[in-house]
Formats: structure tokens, sequence, C-alpha cells
């Protein structure tokens, strides 16, 4: 696995193993994919990596321009790699890594009284494991949480025959693609969040 553009294209990402610690990391090719349907949506964005696992998709986002990135897992191993990553890829990583257990009620909420001042998240990604069909609640997590920046894009991937709906609170669906055996939803926040 390697970041795909940006300033640290061509790095290789470290990974816990296939398998371990639940953790199945976004391909090159969804990633390159997914980056070239977000453009420029990308540059200056506060990124929120939600079920990060090996950190690809923040990572990814912050070679390319984004200021800041939020990982999250609630794995410790998970962590680990993340920030192994970060040190990889950036001599100072602008990014945060939590632990962070997104099952437990009230968990996104937490983060949002942690935030400093008005930050609020311009892009989300959402990679829960497929298995577990968490995709959809994690959307209504974020639509609830206060997190999101007027017009913020959220980005949920799951198993490609999963049946997300259109819209689910402030979120309305803008794309869906298909990729294998992934699936994107692309969200936008039609409204603002605090």
């Amino acid at each position: 696995m390697r970041i795909t553009g940006g300033s640290a294209r061509g790095h290789r990402l470290a990974t816990p193993g296939a398998g371990k610690a639940g953790i199945r990391p976004t391909s090159d090719r969804v990633r390159e994919a997914l980056f070239n349907i977000l453009g420029d949506r990308v540059r200056q964005a506060l990124v929120l990596d939600l079920f990060a696992g090996t950190g690809a998709l923040g990572l990814e986002a912050l070679s390319r321009g984004a200021e800041h990135a939020v990982f999250i897992d609630r794995s410790a191993r998970a962590l680990a790699t993340i920030r192994t990553n970060l040190q990889r890829c950036f001599p100072s990583p602008p990014a945060s890594v939590i632990r962070l257990d997104l099952a437990r009620p009230g968990a996104l909420a937490r983060l949002a009284a942690g935030m400093p001042g008005e930050a609020l998240f311009d892009l989300v990604f959402l990679d829960p494991p497929y298995e577990k069909n968490l995709a959809l609640q994690a959307l209504e997590m974020v639509d609830r949480a206060g997190i999101l920046a007027p017009g913020a894009v959220v980005v949920a991937e799951e198993e490609r025959n999963q049946q997300l709906p259109r819209a689910t609170g402030c979120l309305q669906r803008i794309d869906q693609r298909r990729y294998g055996g992934t699936g994107l939803w692309i969200y936008k926040n039609e409204s603002g969040s605090r």
C-alpha cells in the first residue's frame, strides 16, 4: 500500500498484516479514484478519519493538502500503525490520533466537546468493518454529533452490495461508486451543524 498523490506520493504504508486487528485497508485503486472525485475539497480541510485502521484515507488527505486530520480507531494496534505511517510520510504530521470506541453511546459527542473553539470537520471518512453493517449507524452518528461544517463531505465505504439511503438527517447523497467489492457513498451536509 502506498500514498497515491500529493506531497507524500509513493510513500509505503505500514499495515498490521492481513486480518490483524480486524483491519481491511482501502485499496490504492479505490483511494486514488475517491480523491480524484473529491478534487479540491481536500485542500485546507479539517479531516476526520473514523474506523481509521491504517490511516490510509486521512494520510492521503494530508498528502493532498488537508490542514489537519484526526484519526479515530478503537484498536491499539491500528493506532500504533497510524502513528508509524504519519512519521513515515510527514516530518511534523498535522494530525491527532485518538483511541475511541465508536460503538459506545455519545462517543462523537465527547469528541465534539474536546474540539477547539468552533472547529468543525470539512471532510469525514467512515470505513467500518464490512461484516458488521455499521456504515448507516456511523452516518447517523456523524449527522447528530454537531461536528460537521456547513457543506462538509462525508464518505462512507462499505461492501458494494449494501444499501445506504439517499439522505439521513442533514446528509444528502451526492455520489455513489462501486469498485470491485467496495462501495463508496458520498454525502454532503446541507445545513449548519451547530
